[in-house]
């Protein structure tokens, strides 16, 4: 069993495993955060199990009977006047059987100003996004790996225009519960168009992400290292801005080597008090900080920090990201045990 699940996994690398990059591909909201937490430990977090029914969004193979019963809404005032955000439900139908997940991801885009070729105003007109999933994980026989898929339909509108997609997330995990050790390979996003805007078929954010945690033996802390956009080599483009001119006038293009390609993949995060009802969580998201900074300025981009609180059976989060001098984002969550 286990070696067909690989198998399937390396056919979905082959067939999809392009180098995709900003501004290439539709449906771009589909490789948003999905909630607090995320955002927390740097955006990308792929092997947490636990009660966190949001991570069923992001990861599949982490949908356990933890999540039974348990709803969350998870809210985003992003850049620019954006807004987005999240919710997922999980319920154990039995211990055989196992445990199915649904979420929704919505954005919008909030108002424009619309005009036609003359400058003349044609009123204005809005943008929002959404996809439906519904997830579902097995134990591979009695071995510490499982296997998750998510399949994914979704909706755009986009001023007049309209489309309609689908798509599937693949997820594959291994638990070592002596040590407390999560490793997690996810393909994300596998899928097409069915309906385009205007007759010309986009491809959708297909991403492949390796991610690793664990949690200290003697300090309530777990760490986590995560992977992104791995079927993307290089990730990182020289910054015109950043390109150095000698006493000649002789100018030199910013280059980016091998160690600094791998950086721009790599995301670091760590929660304080993983289980317990007050947790701490600090994340940084090194492509987001190279991406954004400013030359000869530090302003801390790619870091965020947050906390979670529960209180009886409901659980609260909240997290603040930083992007730029000029534009942070704040995270807000609540998770409520139906039980």
């Amino acid at each position: 069993m286990l070696k067909k699940i690989i198998t399937i996994f390396c056919l979905s690398l082959t067939l999809n495993a392009y180098a995709q990059v900003g501004g290439e591909t539709t449906y771009q909201f589909l490789n948003l955060v999905s909630s607090p937490r995320q955002a927390a430990l740097g955006g990308k977090v792929f092997t947490n199990v636990d009660y966190d029914v949001t991570q069923g969004l992001f990861n599949p193979a982490t949908i356990n009977a933890e999540m039974d019963n348990q709803l969350a809404l998870n809210y985003s005032s992003y850049l620019g006047g954006i807004s987005y955000g999240t919710a997922a439900y999980a319920y154990e139908i039995d211990r055989h059987t196992g445990t199915v997940h649904a979420g929704i991801s919505y954005i919008n885009y909030g108002s424009f100003d619309g005009y036609d070729e003359d400058g003349n105003s044609t009123g204005t007109f809005t943008g929002n996004e959404s996809a439906l999933s519904v997830g579902y994980a097995l134990q591979l026989g009695y071995s510490d790996f499982y296997f998750g898929g998510n399949f994914k339909l979704i909706t755009s509108k986009l001023e007049q225009y309209n489309s309609l997609g689908a798509a599937i997330d693949l997820g594959l995990l291994y638990i070592d519960e002596d040590i407390d050790f999560h490793a997690a390979l996810v393909v994300r996003n596998l899928g097409s168009q069915i309906t385009t805007y205007a007759g010309l078929n986009e491809p959708l954010p297909f991403e492949i992400g390796f991610g690793m945690s664990q949690t200290l033996e003697h300090v309530p802390l777990r760490w986590h290292v995560t992977f992104e956009n791995l079927q993307e080599w290089p990730i990182g483009r020289p910054n015109p801005v950043r390109a150095t001119r000698d006493l000649s006038g002789n100018q030199t293009s910013e280059k980016i080597g091998f160690l600094g390609q791998v950086i721009r993949h790599t995301i670091l995060g760590a929660e304080l008090f993983p289980e317990g009802g007050f947790n701490l969580r600090l994340g940084y998201n090194f492509r987001r900080s190279e991406e954004l900074r400013i030359v000869d300025q530090r302003n801390f981009s790619g870091l965020s920090a947050g906390f979670s609180i529960k209180l009886n059976k409901m659980r609260f989060s909240y997290t603040h990201a930083k992007y730029t001098s000029a534009a942070n984002s704040n995270f807000f969550g609540l998770q409520i045990d139906l039980q």
